[in-house]
């Protein structure tokens, strides 16, 4: 009878690197995304973290995205990281919880991240406070 420790073992290296080939479809979705904000004005979002992404896909659909010029971050339950890529209306959003540790990541195609938009109540305040410096003044 043959043990366990008789059967050869092989591992693999699939490597950090391996491109499993997702990300140019995902490239392909954002160009139709951008070509949709152009003519009707409706953003999207991709999450990514739905995505069917193996080892490096991420890496290589990063790379491809390239870095844009504008990068904020916010502070609200954890940072969250926005960064527009090398083609105008595509930004990065990235959500972390207060360790650090990513929640989800977005891809948006928009002018600007819905993010960054002040919601309609904090111009309200805006308008109020505003009114009651010019009142002191």
């Amino acid at each position: 009878m043959t043990s366990l420790d008789d059967i050869p073992i092989r591992v693999e290296d699939q490597g950090a690197n391996t491109d499993f080939g997702n990300a140019l479809p995902i490239l392909s979705e954002v160009r139709h995304a951008l070509a949709r904000l152009i003519e009707t004005g409706d953003p999207t979002q991709i999450d990514l973290g739905a995505m069917p992404f193996g080892p490096g896909d991420e890496a290589r659909l990063m790379a491809l995205l390239g870095n844009g010029e504008v990068s904020a971050t916010i502070d609200a339950l954890g940072p969250t990281r926005i960064r527009e890529t090398a083609f105008g209306g595509v930004w990065i959003v990235e959500y972390l919880n207060t360790d650090g540790q990513r929640v989800a990541l977005h891809l948006e195609i928009d002018e600007v991240p819905r993010i960054l938009r002040p919601q309609p109540g904090d111009l309200d305040e805006a308008v109020a406070a505003i009114d009651a410096r010019l009142a002191e003044g």
